[in-house]
């Protein structure tokens, strides 16, 4: 399917469940048998006058890691605000997998489908533990009497102590949260997106103010989680870039204006004379 082709609702429902036909996971409840998870179609949204997305065409397959990368202002804030239900797009379509229609769904409705964003500024509770983050995290009904009544089962335990090595914060477990480093807090609130199972990981600047160590450690764990996970990055350091991105997208005044390895958008001359400003 093509960027500018309207995903078929219903069609087929080997994306559902199983596996698809290039090895990647099938993400559960979404289909994928298109290949595609993310699905733009023509775009656009203003404010005030002023065109934050102007006709933006964007296919993510499910498992992909892709790196949006941009100038300040090119709309790369926008398309994750369309994607999970902040801002409704003025006119364009987008869809998750073939048939889940975003722009009809409210921003609760999109994360429960499986959709999770995470911002720069990393969220935690910091006078709660590590553990109890993850706890708090969990995809269960957050009601007050559920939430006041749950106990932990050994299957929810389990999942937690999973995502604590998969974050690399085991050994941090029994720490309160605002104790830890600046990017021990982003993995920790990566942590606490997977505890809610999602299928698609929106992650704006995650490296943002970290250490070379801290970093290194993020494009490993970005890697470990491709293939189960579907990941859009929205990041500016291009060397971070160039190490995890199985593909790039440049966005320039609320459009694609370039896609491909970080060597292709690289050489691209349009991408040059964007961010060189010739």
């Amino acid at each position: 399917m093509s960027a500018n082709a309207t995903p078929i609702p219903n069609a087929g429902a080997s994306g559902a469940s199983g596996h698809i036909s290039d090895g990647r996971v099938a993400m559960k409840g979404v289909d994928i048998s298109h290949k595609g998870i993310l699905y733009l179609d023509s775009i656009s949204v203003s404010f005030d006058g002023f065109k934050a997305l102007n006709d933006l065409n964007l296919v993510v397959d499910a498992g992909e890691l892709r790196c949006v990368i941009g100038p300040n202002g090119a709309g790369k804030t926008t398309m994750m605000d369309v994607i999970t239900g902040k801002t409704r797009p003025d006119t364009g379509s987008a869809f998750f997998g073939q048939s889940i229609d975003l722009t009809r769904l409210s921003e609760p409705e999109i994360a429960d489908r499986g959709i999770g964003r995470k911002f720069q500024k990393p969220t935690v509770f910091t006078d709660h533990t590590v553990f109890e983050n993850l706890e708090l995290a969990r995809k269960a009904d957050k009601r007050v009497w559920p939430t006041l009544t749950a106990r932990l089962d050994s299957a929810a335990r389990d999942r937690i102590l999973t995502i604590l090595d998969t974050i690399k914060l085991t050994a941090e477990a029994g720490r309160p949260a605002g104790l830890l480093s600046h990017g021990q807090k982003q993995w920790l609130e990566i942590g606490m997106l997977l505890m809610q199972e999602p299928q698609l990981l929106l992650l704006d600047e995650p490296v943002a103010g970290m250490t070379d160590d801290e970093t290194m450690r993020s494009a490993e764990l970005f890697e470990s989680l491709a293939g189960e996970y579907t990941l859009v990055v929205v990041e500016h350091d291009m060397d971070f870039v160039a190490r995890i991105a199985d593909r790039v997208t440049v966005l320039h005044e609320g459009h694609v204006l370039a896609e491909g390895s970080m060597q292709q958008v690289q050489e691209n001359e349009q991408v040059i004379e964007v961010f060189l400003g010739r």
